[in-house]
């Protein structure tokens, strides 16, 4: 698998780096900025303010990973709906959950001109908390459609279907969810309904690649949170984990909202070997998220703590909101099924 690391020198190249380079077994773009900063300045002072200037502004806008650039803000060429463009089309489907017991909805997008005879990779893309199928495809500033059509349209990504599950897995259709412990588990179940009910579904009924390197899962808040642990639990089914403004509860904490008892111990944050190592594990988060906080971010510390290669950067003066799903999805959707 790929790793990747950070080189700090005229600009960000992409290497392989060993385990034992603790220091570089993540990209950090807050880091890399501090660096440029610094250089910045005593260039400067040697008269290539200009010069400088240029290259600090472009080291501020992205890094490298898996071969392609991490944009903090997504373009609005990125999201704008473009009459030259085919998009894809959600549709709505049901299938029964045995975990659940009960039949539960799920939305899916197919790419512009979905063809049975051609093999296709899966995103599976978890809403937040009090959400269901539809917050993305409802939700008019996250720019799905357009993300995803846009992107393949100009080769920037692969075409894929686009999984939308309702993630609250629970097998009592009363029950809702809420800032406590048992009202939260459903979504801690929703690992059992993916793999056991909703994946096999989805390869009985589309066409669709069956390995690892096909399949990848992102998610925003709660569903950031599920993502990393889905990603760290079963990295034998996803090559490929993007958490975008994770919630906290993954590891035990406390927040404004609950005391989370924590889903793992810190240093379970990490892979078993190399061969389930992911070849994209990205966590992005905005600078003013006054939801999350700076649970992120420590989930970065705790992965660069426990040497597990991975990517993490911030969406500037981005809030819990649409701009960070945007840069999130942008960055995620340009990384995975390169290989």
């Amino acid at each position: 698998m790929k790793r990747f690391c950070a080189s700090l020198l005229a600009a960000l190249v992409l290497t392989g780096c060993s385990s034992n380079a603790h220091a570089d077994s993540s990209i950090d773009l807050k880091q890399q900025r501090t660096t440029a900063e610094n250089t910045n300045t005593q260039d400067e002072a040697e008269g290539s303010a200009v010069e400088v200037s240029s290259r600090q502004e472009a080291e501020r806008e992205t890094i490298i990973m898996n071969g392609i650039n991490i944009m903090e803000d997504c373009p609005s060429s990125v999201y704008e709906k473009r009459d030259s463009v085919a998009y894809g089309t959600i549709v709505h489907r049901t299938y029964h959950s045995n975990t659940t017991g009960l039949d539960r909805g799920v939305n899916i997008l197919l790419p512009a001109n979905y063809d049975d005879s051609k093999k296709y990779p899966a995103l599976y893309l978890l809403h937040g908390i009090f959400g269901d199928e539809y917050s993305f495809s409802n939700d008019e500033n996250v720019k799905l459609v357009e993300i995803m059509g846009n992107l393949a349209a100009d080769g920037l990504a692969e075409e894929m279907i686009v999984v939308l599950p309702n993630m609250y897995a629970t097998a009592d259709p009363k029950q809702q969810p809420a800032f406590n412990a048992e009202s939260v588990a459903p979504y801690d179940n929703f690992i059992n309904d993916l793999v056991n009910d909703l994946i096999p579904y989805m390869a009985e009924n589309y066409s669709l690649l069956s390995d690892r390197e096909s399949r990848a899962i992102a998610g925003f808040s709660m569903g950031g949170r599920e993502t990393l642990f889905i990603g760290l639990s079963r990295p034998d089914l996803f090559a490929y984990v993007g958490a975008i403004a994770p919630a906290p509860g993954l590891t035990p904490g406390e927040d404004w909202a609950m005391t989370h008892p924590g889903q793992m111990k810190e240093s379970e944050l990490t892979f078993s070997g190399k061969e389930f190592e992911p070849d994209v594990l990205m966590i992005c988060c905005g600078t003013k998220d006054g939801t999350v906080g700076k649970f992120p971010e420590s989930y970065h510390n705790i992965f660069k703590a426990n040497q597990v290669a991975h990517t993490w950067y911030e969406v500037p003066d981005a809030d819990h909101d649409a701009q960070a799903i945007k840069s999130g999805l942008n960055n995620f959707a340009r990384a995975i099924f390169k290989n």
